[in-house]
């Protein structure tokens, strides 16, 4: 084999590049923000699937997650005979997905390519199947989507791909969550999509379900009697005294939304 030559300007440019290089995949994966995750409703069942995005803010999350005060609706809710299913709730990076800042501001879009009546009827399923969490969090409707932490609309979720599978297959629903920093503070909103297909009561059941997601269940029950079962049923359940004891553990746990951020941009 041949002597390969080495040039010292090259190297030592080369060796500058790498460096910066290094440094800025560093910053980039230190400080960028993950903000964009996905629930998704499957044609046969649940799966939650992230999907990372990176964000160009510079910043870093709170040192350490803590929990919220309670909110008085969740406070004063007691059963302790019918259990949970807390421990199927995935956490985040950020902590569990609670809010802090009340009422919580929903969207709801109203359909566009359906008659007016049609549009009025698939809204009215939509607010009833979510209006029923407004005995355990504080609620409001708005109508303007900029201002919303949800927004629901009818719209068919992107075809998913299944592990070990080349067949893309329809989702009947999909809920994501992104992160975003608003005045110094972590904050996160939700968008729901529902399928066209859905009809009936199962646009309500459906509603519930992933409305419960965006409330901070990130997660399914085991159990066909709880609204965040993990498949659709042919009869579907109201929300139930499991659904709500879960959401209240939720709402006791550390997190870092709705606390101050870091700017790493001003530290020298």
């Amino acid at each position: 084999m041949g002597k390969i030559t080495q040039h010292p300007i090259l190297n030592t440019l080369i060796n500058l590049i790498s460096r910066r290089l290094i440094t800025a995949l560093a910053l980039f994966i230190g400080t960028g923000l993950l903000i964009v995750f996905t629930n998704i409703q499957s044609s046969n069942g649940f799966t939650i699937i992230p999907e990372y995005v990176y964000s160009d803010l510079i910043i870093s999350l709170p040192t350490s997650p803590k929990p919220h005060p309670l909110p008085p609706t969740l406070a004063q809710w007691h059963n302790t005979n019918s259990g949970d299913y807390f421990s199927q709730v995935t956490t985040t990076q950020v902590g569990y997905l609670v809010w802090s800042q009340f009422p919580i501001r929903v969207y709801v879009e109203p359909p566009k390519a359906v008659s007016e009546k049609q549009a009025q009827v698939w809204v009215n399923a939509v607010l009833q199947g979510i209006q029923e969490w407004s005995t355990y969090l504080p609620l409001t409707i708005v109508e303007q989507p900029e201002v919303a932490d949800i927004t629901i609309a009818r719209k068919a979720p992107p075809l998913q791909i299944s592990p070990g599978s080349n067949i893309p297959r329809a989702r009947s629903a999909q809920t994501t969550y992104e992160l975003y920093s608003s005045n110094n503070v972590l904050s996160h909103r939700f968008t729901i999509l529902l399928s066209p297909s859905q009809t009936g009561e199962y646009i309500q059941a459906a509603a519930r379900h992933e409305f419960g997601h965006a409330l901070g269940i990130w997660g399914h029950s085991p159990l066909q009697t709880d609204a965040l079962y993990f498949s659709q049923v042919r009869n579907p359940s109201p929300i139930s005294a499991r659904d709500v004891n879960t959401l209240k553990r939720v709402y006791e746990q550390p997190t870092s939304l709705g606390w101050s951020l870091v700017d790493n941009s001003k530290i020298n």
